[in-house]
């Protein structure tokens, strides 16, 4: 009888030893005569247990790790083909408390199937919300998905379905989906664990966007940076379209949709929907002042949906399960579940899906376990690095987009990190404003210029030249960044900047230089 074994081909396990600890079991699975079926699956997302190796058993899946390719023979020898115990074994996959406590909807399939198997995809629920889209007509498609109260989780948490709805009413002969897969913030990595771990949910999402907007073609736009998830996608889209799921009539419907993927430099500011449309459309990657809005003139001036991944993989469970099944979950205005992403310096770092509504500091200490090197949190910054330095005190902030804003500070694309008492919160700011001018596109005078004079104003700060005056000049600088930019990258730096200022005055009054005596 043939075993199953999971082994993830999903980036991070791939960086952590996963192709070797594959190679690792196909060496011994021949030399033992073993007969074993190796499946490359996503990761569950618990990176701190990657390789995760899971084995199908009568009993269900069974996981092992932190696995390297040394442990295997030992492994086998204890019995991993009939889930028996050893010291690497996590029992039940599906009752690690980290994953049995979150509310998985769109990273459902994620590590569970082979992510290029349709079939799979099919087996787990998949396609049932493009097959009650292609029954419906566009504006009720979009009215299903404003009730569910899906908003952007790209970062700006705009309403998804108010964004649809423009660009179904917007006149054009020819309407895109663009798909922001420019994952650039540092610390996230919910689209390319989708990208690479379950790639059919965002074709479908995206198919079911183009028929609810009357769009016929699709883009998703990613970075170089992520040559496996490029790959996963092209393959998958190869597929799709050879199944009818894309093309001229999805799934029979008569209606069309097709779409490709196209690959940037990285840039960051290539994350902004109007910058990555010049990209898209290969020009200079640099910011449009906006109006008109890009749901009117977008791609090559053609009215144009751009959602990012999480948003798109999100829509066919508001279409599969309802609109109410979906706002049922989550508080306030921030319906759904939110990917949240755990990095920095922390013991359990990876993927926690949930419903909006954790406290910050249910997710650090009790789902994150704290710092990894057992010293106090000080600091964790939320909404990658243009989000806000939060407190210990702030850690009673419920995750949710307005409860956020009220106390200065961003969800975007959900990725947490967190510091120890250890970080210098000068050195973090100065970051900010550095990374602002190496990533800046120019356009603008705020973040071009205001950028460099800040990297310049910390250092002042930090060498005790004239604290006092620098400091309000670096709050100055901020307040001109934030209200006078064209778009978030320079918008949003004063985040983090004066969070740290505020929240950790101590670290911008470095003691006085000493002049050295004649």
């Amino acid at each position: 009888m043939t075993v199953r074994l999971y082994v993830p081909r999903d980036a991070a396990a791939l960086a952590l030893g996963a192709d070797r600890v594959a190679k690792a079991f196909s060496r011994e699975a021949e030399a033992r005569g073993l007969d074993i079926t190796i499946v490359r699956n996503g990761s569950r997302g618990m990176h701190w247990l990657e390789p995760l190796v899971e084995v199908e058993t009568a009993e269900g899946r069974i996981a092992y790790g932190p696995v390297r390719p040394s442990d295997v023979p030992g492994l086998l020898d204890a019995g991993l083909l009939d889930g028996k115990a050893h010291p690497l074994c996590l029992g039940g996959t599906e009752e690690i408390p980290f994953l049995k406590n979150q509310t998985r909807l769109t990273f459902a399939r994620c590590g569970v199937i082979d992510p290029v198997s349709l079939e799979d995809y099919k087996t787990h629920g998949g396609l049932r919300g493009l097959e009650k889209a292609i029954a419906m007509a566009p504006a009720d498609i979009v009215k299903e998905v404003t009730d569910s109260g899906l908003r952007g989780r790209g970062g700006a948490g705009f309403p998804t379905g108010i964004k649809w709805k423009t660009v179904l009413d917007a006149p054009g002969d020819q309407k895109y989906i663009v798909c922001n897969a420019d994952e650039g913030d540092s610390g996230t990595f919910a689209d390319r664990m989708i990208m690479e771990g379950d790639p059919f949910v965002l074709i479908e999402g995206m198919a079911i966007a183009g028929l609810a907007t009357g769009a016929t073609k699709g883009y998703v736009y990613t970075r170089s940076e992520y040559p496996h998830a490029v790959a996963v996608m092209n393959e998958a889209v190869a597929i799709a379209r050879a199944a009818g799921m894309l093309g001229p009539s999805v799934l029979g419907s008569g209606r069309a949709f097709d779409m490709e993927i196209r690959v940037g430099a990285g840039a960051y500011v290539c994350g902004e929907e109007t910058a990555l449309l010049n990209s898209l459309e290969g020009k200079r990657g640099i910011v449009r002042a906006k109006p008109p809005l890009p749901a009117l003139q977008g791609f090559l001036g053609r009215p144009t949906v751009v959602n990012n991944v999480i948003s798109l993989a999100s829509v066919p469970i508001v279409m599969d399960k309802g609109a109410a099944y979906y706002r049922d979950f989550g508080m306030g205005r921030s319906r759904g579940t939110i990917p949240i992403q755990i990095a920095g310096n922390v013991q359990h770092g990876g993927l926690y899906e949930t419903a909006f509504g954790l406290t910050l500091g249910e997710i650090v200490d009790t789902i994150g376990g704290g710092t990894a090197s057992g010293r106090p949190v000080r600091a964790v910054q939320v909404g990658g690095p243009l989000g806000a330095y939060f407190p210990r005190a702030l850690f009673d902030t419920p995750f949710d987009y307005e409860a956020f804003a009220a106390k200065d500070g961003l969800i975007g694309h959900a990725g947490i990190t967190v510091f120890d008492d250890t970080v210098d919160m000068l050195k973090q700011a100065r970051f900010a404003m550095e990374f602002c001018a190496v990533e800046s596109c120019g356009k603008c005078t705020p973040c071009r210029i205001g950028s460099t004079r800040g990297v310049e104003t910390a250092d002042k700060i930090a060498r005790g030249i004239e604290p006092e005056k620098n400091r309000e000049l670096l709050a100055d600088l901020c307040n001109t960044m934030k209200f006078g930019s064209l778009c978030a990258l320079g918008g949003f730096t004063p985040y983090p900047v004066m969070s740290a200022m505020t929240h950790f005055p101590e670290d911008f009054s470095p003691a006085p230089m000493v002049e050295a005596a004649e």
